[in-house]
């Protein structure tokens, strides 16, 4: 059972991709679509075996890799944190799965698009359910490979390309250092087994459990998209819009927070590792949010607030509060895929229109879209008793509960993003629901809600948004609760769930709700009685360059271009002509055939035919032996005991030389 869990999507993305001629539009539909929900049965007995029953369950196929102390085996390990997220990750992509029957009804590559899907769901499953740290880096490549694909799915549209080939490179400049914190690892522990390393890390150097920390944060950091590797992630929307949700709402992002989780017992013996992440994380959150003010393109809006809750998601990792970094990421994978999969509804019924400022009224036209996108930006606001509550605003309470610099600093960037949060969500609302019809009139004409394949997932969806934090936050998250067992590990020095829950005042509590409602209040008001205000913002000179510096990401992509890619390519250029072509050239096969060539031809100069150069060179040979025979008793060698080298190598040269000052005696 547990092994069919992820062999059906591979099997359903095999069978779409190399006989999708044969079994055609509609079986290729229903296979992956049947293959994914059946493995979301599977996992959720799973879930009931392992999570709720407590009994993790090791798959050993056999063995990949033994070689003196290395001993690698494919093996797979279904605990708590892998059926946790697993039930995220089958639920969120079978609904993606069925939602794209209709989404892509009319593109002529069907079966391709299918078999990407299923190949990604595989790939994901294969990186929560891997055994040891090189299986789950297969499926960390393989996901990796998939999102190139299916980001570059309309491949001949040159932004698709260039997007694609961004998130490609970002995400592999992360894999290297993974690799190299890979390396570190079996330096350190001798083994790459999960059990093995971290029964061992209590024992080992800090500083090298510190730099092993460090090294994997930066695979975490280009996959789950915090700064400063993130910037691959808005321009992705090129994607198809299941894709976005998918990649970005689900599965690949999270792929970064799974790693850091699954290495929770090396992060906590690392102060400094955490500190590191808390404060990457909070930043994140905060820098993502201010970006999404100015955005308008609704699936970027969306996806800066994807970056703003992986900074919530990596702020609670840098905190010690794994159970509830996973339980934010899980809760967000169902509200993420409602908002972007509603985004989609709304794109696809409006002529592709992607510009919130060419939209408005829609809500007349769309209501149960209108109505499911309420509740997912609603969940996302952590509305008290909706799913996001139990978690985004326990990672804010448990930053304050630190009573520490760090979670002073994540607490307060962490609230303050909330409102802002609060503020770009309602700017969306309005601007696609509220405001005046803006759009051609053609486009409200031929607006209609969309058929049943659409409808079912997004209805889902939002019951998962309202109702899964509630049912499962004492299981997740609750005091005193042991179901994560070993899977997680917090260090004793570093529980802090009893301050936050019983020793902070009611206002600090309340106070990222609070700032939550002003934020979502400011944007209605603002977007509806006073539009003239934001207008008229950019007016000033102070105001041109905050807007160009927001809507500019911090001018994160261009410090990249102009100074980081440039310098590279000139590196490149340079180390092609100079080293490449030049020393390596010189010093390799093209050096030395051009050595023994032209040694040969000044070898065939020798032999000139005139006999008084013959005598010449007797003569000298004669006095250079004379001189290597009695060196020593006309020279003291003691000090020196290498002269005889370096007097061989005078006379070589006068041999080599020789030739070449007769030829132009000749000559002349």
């Amino acid at each position: 059972m547990y092994l069919s869990i992820i062999i059906l999507p591979l099997l359903g993305s095999l069978v779409a991709g190399f006989l999708g001629r044969k079994v055609g539009i509609t079986g290729a539909h229903f296979i992956t679509c049947t293959c994914l929900i059946l493995s979301s049965v599977l996992m959720t007995f799973a879930f009931y075996e392992v999570g709720i029953c407590g009994s993790p369950v090791q798959i050993n196929l056999g063995s990949w890799l033994d070689s003196e102390l290395m001993s690698i085996t494919w093996s797979f390990y279904y605990d708590q944190l892998t059926v946790s997220l697993g039930l995220a990750v089958l639920y969120c992509s079978s609904l993606i799965h069925i939602y794209s029957i209709d989404y892509l009804s009319s593109d002529p590559h069907n079966q391709r698009f299918f078999s990407y899907l299923s190949a990604f769901t595989a790939g994901m499953l294969v990186l929560i359910c891997g055994g040891n740290y090189f299986v789950m880096f297969v499926g960390w490549e393989a996901i990796g490979v998939v999102s190139y694909l299916l980001i570059n799915f309309y491949f001949t549209r040159i932004q698709a390309n260039k997007a694609a080939m961004l998130a490609f490179t970002m995400n592999r400049g992360g894999d290297m250092l993974m690799s190299i914190g890979f390396f570190a690892i079996f330096a350190l522990f001798g083994s790459l087994n999960y059990a093995t390393v971290f029964s061992l890390v209590p024992y080992m150097n800090e500083t090298a459990i510190t730099l092993i920390a460090l090294f994997l944060l930066g695979g975490a950091l280009a996959k789950s998209a915090n700064i400063p590797l993130h910037s691959w992630l808005p321009g992705s929307m090129e994607a198809p819009t299941p894709v976005s949700a998918l990649l970005h709402a689900a599965t690949l992002v999270t792929a970064g927070i799974y790693l850091l989780l699954r290495s929770s017992p090396i992060l906590e013996f690392s102060s400094t590792a955490l500190l590191v992440i808390t404060l990457i994380g909070s930043t994140t959150a905060f820098f993502a949010a201010t970006c999404g003010l100015l955005q308008n393109d609704l699936k970027r809006i969306i996806a800066f607030s994807t970056i703003s809750q992986l900074g919530y998601m990596m702020m609670a990792i840098g905190l010690s509060q794994y159970n509830v970094a996973l339980m934010h990421t899980v809760n967000h994978a169902f509200f993420k895929a409602l908002l972007f999969l509603g985004a989609g509804a709304v794109i696809h019924s409006f002529v592709d229109q992607q510009d919130v400022r060419r939209m408005g009224g829609l809500i007349k036209f769309l209501p149960f879209i209108y109505s499911v996108m309420l509740v997912g930006s609603l969940s996302l606001l952590a509305t008290p008793f909706l799913t996001g509550f139990y978690s985004k605003d326990l990672i804010l309470e448990l930053a304050y509960g630190q009573y520490s610099f760090t979670g002073m600093y994540a607490f307060l960037l962490g609230s303050i993003t909330a409102g802002i949060t609060a503020f770009y969500s309602f700017r969306l609302i309005s601007l696609v629901f509220l405001t005046t019809p803006n759009g051609p009139k053609h486009s409200y004409l031929n607006t209609h809600e969309s058929n049943i394949f659409v409808i079912i997932p997004l209805f889902v969806l939002a019951l998962f948004s309202i109702f899964f934090g509630y049912v499962f936050s004492d299981l997740f998250v609750g005091i005193g609760s042991d179901f994560f067992g070993n899977s997680l590990f917090i260090h004793p020095n570093n529980i802090s769930i009893i301050e936050a829950e019983f020793s902070i005042n009611p206002i600090v509590k309340l106070l990222p709700a609070i700032l939550s409602l002003t934020g979502a209040t400011t944007a209605l008001f603002m977007y509806h009685k006073t539009p003239e205000f934001i207008i008229n913002l950019t007016d000033f000179a102070l105001g041109r360059k905050v807007y160009a510096f927001l809507n500019g990401k911090y001018y994160f992509d261009v410090i990249y271009n102009h100074y980081l890619v440039s310098a590279g390519l000139q590196l490149g250029y340079t180390i092609s002509k100079e080293i490449d072509r030049g020393a390596i050239e010189l010093l390799g096969p093209y050096g030395l055939a051009n050595a023994f060539t032209n040694t040969g031809i000044n070898i065939a100069k020798l032999d000139t035919g005139v006999i008084t150069t013959y005598s010449l060179y007797i003569t000298i040979a004669l006095l250079s032996l004379l001189f290597l025979i009695f060196a020593p008793v006309l020279i003291d060698t003691s000090m020196f005991t290498e002269i005889r080298l370096a007097i061989i190598f005078f006379a070589s040269l006068l041999f080599v030389l020789a030739p070449n000052s007769f030829n132009t005696k000749n000559t002349a």
